[in-house]
């Protein structure tokens, strides 16, 4: 794959500084005349060629469109807040996979302090940032505020909950789900119940129980083949 830029807009020319420029011509080394790929903030892709480098700046200028290397499964993972490179393990790994949006879950059994965890939005997010320009994505997903498992149950979308002990319901080919993995204590009886008087769909990983993150990327695998695009 040729290396990838990130830029605000696509169009005929462009000009790349800042991080981009660093990383691109002092890091990776693009040269002029070399072939590169364009991605931009409204998930467009395009292929590029370097026109020119000065100090501060490169110049490419921009060919054919390149198709989206984005699914049309959207899912929106609620991941509960675990250990936090665990947690961080997720959010690269699921952006390779696909997911849409990523929504850091607050449950009973989450045991972070939320001080662990309250100003890492910068960090998640160049986390997701550097997952998608690897993997080849056009679309960066969105890592949202941190919701309680009540809140996230109140949204309209088609709601998918793994757990180990549950009766599988029938699940249906749909265009969007939200994905829920509860904490290494995993869920309360409470939230259960809560989820299945919300009309959640329940899921499980086969027989053996698995740590969160584990069971977070075998979710998302499972149904981004069964209706996506893995």
């Amino acid at each position: 794959m040729r290396h990838r830029i990130f830029i605000e807009t696509i169009q005929p020319h462009v000009t790349v500084t800042g991080d981009e420029f660093h990383h691109s011509i002092r890091v990776v080394r693009a040269r002029v005349g070399e072939d590169v790929e364009l991605f931009d903030r409204a998930g467009n892709a395009a292929k590029g060629v370097v026109e020119a480098i000065e100090r501060d700046r490169a110049v490419i200028r921009v060919g054919d469109a390149l198709p989206s290397r984005e699914s049309k499964l959207a899912i929106h993972l609620a991941m509960a807040i675990i250990q936090l490179e665990k947690f961080e393990l997720v959010l690269q790994k699921a952006t390779e996979l696909g997911v849409r949006s990523i929504i850091p879950l607050d449950t009973e059994r989450v045991e972070l302090r939320r001080e662990r965890y309250a100003n890492k939005a910068e960090r998640w997010e160049k986390i997701v940032f550097e997952a998608v320009k690897q993997s080849g994505r056009t679309a960066v997903p969105r890592i949202e505020p941190v919701a309680t498992f009540a809140e996230v149950l109140q949204r309209p979308a088609t709601k998918v909950l793994f757990d180990a002990d549950a009766e599988p319901g029938a699940l249906a080919n749909v265009g969007e789900l939200i994905v829920l993995i509860g904490p290494e204590g995993g869920w309360s009886d409470e939230e259960l119940q809560l989820a299945r008087d919300r009309e959640c769909i329940f899921q499980r990983l086969g027989p053996r129980r698995l740590r969160a993150e584990t069971a977070a990327l075998a979710a998302v695998s499972v149904l981004a083949s069964r209706f996506g695009d893995l």
